[in-house]
């Protein structure tokens, strides 16, 4: 897999039903994942919420969605960050490195329950980034 770049949108509470309208409209795949599937909240409000979507198009377009918990910024400019994701793991380290250069990191660049490492920061001009470098899915 190559290194992707896409958006990636933040709602409040109604992430599945954009995304599968997203669907109608691109068409492709899409892939939902909730907070507890990955044991992700501890709040019986959250655990249906999504964790993460993943809509991918057979021309191409990949748009990625979850919802913003409670509690989580949701001003406007918050609900959409830029996503980097692939299994080059030295160059997205590379790309974390210089992205987060005088960031406010928010997850460091670590192993993520889903078996993936994952970071999320926002540099200094206030765009967020996340960075998920692919790695090997958790047994069990």
């Amino acid at each position: 897999m190559t290194t992707r770049l896409n958006p990636y949108l933040g709602f409040r509470g109604n992430a599945r039903e954009a995304m599968e309208f997203y669907r109608s409209v691109f068409g492709g795949e899409l892939a939902v994942n909730t907070f507890a599937d990955f044991q992700a909240s501890d709040d019986p409000a959250q655990k249906d919420k999504i964790m993460h979507s993943m809509l991918e198009t057979e021309s191409g377009l990949t748009l990625m969605g979850a919802d913003t918990l409670e509690g989580s910024d949701a001003t406007p400019g918050t609900e959409h960050s830029v996503s980097l994701s692939g299994e080059d793991e030295a160059e997205l380290r590379g790309y974390w490195e210089k992205l987060s250069d005088g960031a406010t990191i928010s997850a460091p660049l670590e192993k993520a329950p889903w078996g993936d490492t994952f970071g999320m920061c926002t540099d200094k001009f206030g765009i967020v980034w996340m960075v998920n470098i692919a790695g090997t899915p958790p047994s069990g």
